[in-house]
């Protein structure tokens, strides 16, 4: 039986530890023991220590000051109303955190569907606020809670995921930090989010920097 990725999983640096989650299974248990879960295959790195979004625009304080637990909670962003699953980053004190955007489903894809009714099948889960939809994960029940829990958890990959399999480009919906290279996908999996990044939009091209 798999072990759920623990809290220190994400003790480090959140681009590094999203480049390390693609490919991995979130997991949710509903009350009645029902599993839903997918397979990750979209990641973004938030690292408000060097990151210019954290800082610019309407990110800001309260939405920082949330990241800024330990390591390993589960945390919610809102954007236009809809919840956004993420995951802190680092010691507490310090802002950083991964954003998981898509995924690909695996169990209980039926019980999805009741959740978030579609027409296409990748659209059940190719987007961050999708996937929260489509598993049924209620933020105020989770916000705060370890990445460890019964109720919802990581599980790593089955075996690390090869470079050649990687797209990294820009992250999508920022206007600051928009050409830092820290957006992992699953090339050529159905289920990525069709949003563009946004150095595509800006007409940039990514600084490679650290990552």
């Amino acid at each position: 039986m798999s072990v759920p990725l623990p809290p220190a999983f994400f003790d480090r640096d959140p681009v590094r530890a999203a480049r390390d989650l693609l490919g991995g299974t979130l997991v949710h248990v509903l009350p009645g023991g029902e599993l839903l879960s997918g397979r990750i295959v979209e990641t973004e790195g938030y690292d408000c220590p060097r990151d210019p979004a954290c800082t610019a625009g309407r990110f800001h304080a309260a939405r920082s000051a949330e990241m800024a637990v330990s390591a390993g909670r589960w945390l919610f962003w809102s954007t236009h109303g809809h919840p956004l699953l993420q995951v802190s980053c680092r010691p507490e004190g310090i802002a950083a955190s991964v954003l998981i955007r898509a995924l690909e489903p695996l169990q209980g894809r039926e019980q999805m569907l009741t959740h978030r009714p579609v027409t296409r099948g990748r659209d059940l889960t190719n987007g961050p606020a999708k996937l929260v939809y489509a598993l049924g994960i209620r933020p105020p029940e989770v916000r705060g809670t370890a990445v460890d829990s019964a109720a919802l958890h990581l599980l790593a990959p089955p075996a690390p995921v090869p470079d050649e399999q990687v797209e990294v480009t820009a992250r999508v919906g920022i206007r600051e930090g928009r050409n830092l290279p820290w957006r992992f996908v699953l090339r050529g999996n159905a289920w990525v989010s069709p949003g563009l990044p946004s150095m595509d939009l800006a007409g940039v091209s990514p600084e490679r920097g650290e990552a």
